[in-house]
């Protein structure tokens, strides 16, 4: 239950009693998303991680908080759907753009873009949640595909990483809306 008000204007006001259709799932809840405990990120590469928050297998789609706590590299890939991006702290950019991303800054990127994500050395890491629908289709340094990820190798990525760490891989079931 939501915190009761005292001096808020709409403290009287009743909640709604049926808040879910019947078929509906409820909503995910996660105190401090960016948490500093590292064993809930999952090891992207080998310099940045991602914490997921939101999984829709069906959608192939995921929202996360990708984390590098200095220079890192995802790698090349492009994306044939839509990205949403919020950097909560630290900085990042692509290569093949002319901004750099630091906290506070949205992006959104287009269906038919491929880059490279590069987070820069900082005072605070790098930060920042992603609304991804995949797959990710790897580059090679030219700029052709080399593969492919989505939704489903997230899922297993996540759920190797949860039952190493002694988290559980049955965690990353409980993201699935």
């Amino acid at each position: 239950m939501a915190e009761k008000a005292t001096t808020e204007f709409w403290r009287d006001i009743k909640p709604i009693a049926n808040v879910f259709k019947a078929d509906a799932k409820a909503e995910t809840y996660i105190a401090n998303a960016p948490t500093d405990d590292e064993r809930y990120y999952v090891p992207f590469s080998e310099t940045v991680s991602s914490r997921p928050l939101w999984i829709s297998p069906s959608q192939n789609k995921w929202a996360d908080i990708l984390m590098a706590k200095s220079a890192g590299l995802v790698n090349r890939h492009y994306h044939p759907h839509e990205v949403f991006a919020y950097t909560i702290s630290g900085k990042w950019g692509y290569l093949e753009h002319d901004w750099t991303a630091t906290a506070g800054d949205f992006i959104y990127e287009t269906p038919g873009e491929g880059h490279t994500l590069v987070a820069y050395e900082h005072e605070d890491p790098m930060r920042t949640f992603f609304v991804v629908k995949g797959p990710l289709i790897w580059l090679d340094e030219d700029g052709n595909a080399d593969g492919y990820f989505d939704v489903h190798d997230y899922i297993k990525l996540c759920k190797d990483h949860y039952e190493k760490v002694g988290i559980g891989a049955d965690y990353v079931e409980s993201l699935f809306r």
